[in-house]
């Protein structure tokens, strides 16, 4: 498990910061850039085999040819640009697999971080990493611990550390034994249970906010003083934007995986989904793969079990009382109404029920048999709208 916390830094550590981050994003840029050249001087000869650098070769070329131009490399550690080659060659690597798109060259400002390791030591409220020195927290640090590594990142203004540490299981006590979540749009998460989760709708809040600092900016000298100025202050509004919509995903996520036993969540293609410009802005900003990568870690920590059902599943589209599926249905169509056996009941409800449903029956294929929902009955609703 990661832990992330906000460091307490002064104006040298922030200069030295931010040279460490500048160090790895230039490293990262370079190679992307000589990686680019690679490919193209051998894009004629596609049936030969492309022997592609490894992050090592990178490194090798990085300390010949780099850093001998740039003495500012030496002023950081050494970690920064060997962490943001090792990284470049992990992007490379999920490319060439289709598990990812081509690597893009970083921007400053923009995802800063980088990677240190070695002599690392932590104290209650400061951790002391290599080059750097000691630097101060804001809030308590795990004892008992020695990362092998540490990621240091910037947003807006403020610097963060993470570092892995090992947690132990804490199991608490199941309330429901099988639930199916179903995420939508009007309603961030709805329980087949018939409980109903309202995300906040951050982005959207502060829109009009944000297209005004945006637009104050857009007449302003690039780089001058107040144009970094007024970049700040936009980034910090970015900064509260992802801080509302993940507070409020880990608290929804927290009560889910604490008091159900089995999770049935549905494998969303949230690529494909984005490409509906008219819906695009919603759905980002509910942040539906946020919610199940939170939902993913944090059963494995309350003792819980997530099923991932298929993409295909027709969770909208079948009658969770009869197993009817439809032929169609519009998003405008709130209401399911089932013309087989007349069930009617929320579009949103009737999709979780379907959910569970999915999740009763790989229980029962898995041999765990004898879950029954105090509101369902043998995975059906017992009552139609």
């Amino acid at each position: 498990m990661a832990f992330k916390t906000e460091l307490k830094v002064n104006s040298s550590q922030r200069l030295l910061l931010a040279k460490h981050a500048g160090t790895a994003r230039h490293a990262y840029n370079w190679a992307l850039g000589l990686c680019q050249q690679i490919l193209d001087n051998n894009s004629h000869r596609p049936e030969e085999k492309i022997k592609f650098p490894t992050a090592i070769d990178l490194h090798k070329w990085l300390v010949a040819l780099v850093k001998p131009r740039f003495e500012w490399y030496y002023e950081v550690s050494k970690c920064a640009p060997q962490y943001a080659l090792r990284h470049l060659a992990d992007a490379f690597k999920r490319f060439f697999s289709k598990k990812g798109g081509f690597p893009r060259f970083k921007k400053k400002g923009r995802g800063d971080s980088f990677t240190l390791d070695g002599s690392i030591t932590v104290d209650p409220r400061k951790i002391k990493v290599p080059v750097i020195g000691w630097i101060k927290t804001y809030e308590r640090l795990p004892q008992g611990i020695k990362p092998s590594s540490v990621t240091i990142s910037r947003t807006a203004d403020r610097w963060f550390i993470s570092f892995k540490i090992e947690v132990e299981p804490k199991p608490t006590q199941k309330k429901v034994d099988v639930v199916g979540v179903d995420l939508g749009i009007n309603h961030l998460a709805t329980l087949s249970t018939g409980e109903v989760f309202d995300g906040v709708r951050a982005y959207i809040e502060y829109e009009k906010k944000l297209a005004r600092l945006q637009g104050l900016n857009r007449h302003k000298q690039p780089h001058s003083s107040n144009y970094k100025k007024a970049q700040l202050k936009v980034a910090r509004l970015h900064r509260k934007i992802a801080n509302i919509r993940k507070d409020t995903l880990h608290k929804i996520t927290t009560y889910i995986s604490q008091n159900h036993a089995v999770i049935g969540i549905e494998d969303l293609n949230v690529s494909g989904m984005l490409a509906n410009h008219k819906l695009a802005k919603a759905i980002a900003d509910r942040g539906f793969y946020e919610f199940r990568r939170q939902l993913e870690y944090k059963c494995e920590l309350y003792g819980s079990k997530l099923v991932v059902v298929d993409r295909f599943f027709p969770s909208s589209k079948r009658c969770s009382n009869c197993l009817t599926v439809k032929e169609s249905l519009s998003l405008a169509e709130r209401t399911y109404c089932c013309s087989e056996c007349g069930f009617q009941s929320d579009r949103d409800l009737n999709a979780s029920l379907n959910l569970e449903l999915a999740v009763r029956s790989t229980v029962i294929a898995s041999g765990l048999e004898g879950c029954r929902h105090p509101q369902v009955e043998g995975g059906r609703n017992v009552s139609n709208c």
